[in-house]
């Protein structure tokens, strides 16, 4: 399955930009510009979480907006803004994420600080 969405305006949901939106069940691709173009990539397995905000002008024209949070060191948010289908492209996101961090046995892991030092400094 692959979603392929615009940046739209806010008001009316017109697509009159130049940011492409590709979510494939692999990779989150995001193409911006149009004289200079810039691509981005993003695994899937890389997304640790996404966010769906709507505002009310969003909701009025069925729009959303989607925040992925990534490892990835280029890239740590994702924002898709203003793009049609967000509901179900967030939960897309959210379910191929989890399928390719399982394929690929890997799992998010937290600094917490513990880099062997004790908190005991000159010891």
């Amino acid at each position: 399955m692959e979603f392929q969405e615009r940046k739209r305006w806010v008001f009316f949901g017109l697509p009159f930009t130049f940011t492409v939106y590709t979510i494939r069940e692999e990779v989150i691709t995001v193409n911006t510009g149009f004289l200079n173009k810039e691509e981005n990539d993003c695994y899937m397995y890389k997304v640790q979480d996404v966010t769906l905000k709507t505002s009310l002008f969003e909701r009025v024209f069925g729009l959303g907006t989607i925040v992925c949070y990534t490892g990835d060191t280029t890239s740590p948010q994702i924002i898709m803004q203003h793009i049609k289908n967000a509901k179900n492209i967030k939960e897309f996101i959210l379910e191929q994420s989890e399928t390719a961090r399982r394929k690929r046995r890997t799992m998010n892991t937290l600094d917490i600080g513990a880099d062997g030092n004790d908190g005991i400094d000159g010891e």
